[in-house]
């Protein structure tokens, strides 16, 4: 989910079973659990990575079910710009 989530960051999770447009989650795909951008619009609901190199996951017709909330992003002082550790909090309206 680069380049908002670089690799080796940690994330928090919230548990949940609800999700809305735009959030961040973990949801679990036809048995498969995956890390993406939630959306729902006119074009229906789908799974996005931020990562143009993967495809989205068009959710119609899928057996599917959100498992947590991303709610916070930790960098440690390697990932970040002024090497210090830097925490980004989700908040979703």
């Amino acid at each position: 989910m680069e380049p908002e989530f670089p690799d080796a960051c940690i994330v928090t999770i919230e548990p949940s079973d609800w999700c809305q447009h735009g959030m961040y989650i973990m949801a679990l795909v036809e048995g498969v659990r995956w890390f993406r951008q939630y959306l729902k619009d006119d074009r229906g609901e789908r799974l996005v990575a931020l990562n143009d190199l993967y495809p989205e996951i068009p959710l119609g017709g899928l057996e599917w079910n959100v498992e947590g909330i991303i709610m916070q992003r930790h960098l440690n002082r390697h990932q970040s710009d002024d090497g210090r550790r830097n925490v980004k909090h989700y908040k979703y309206a």
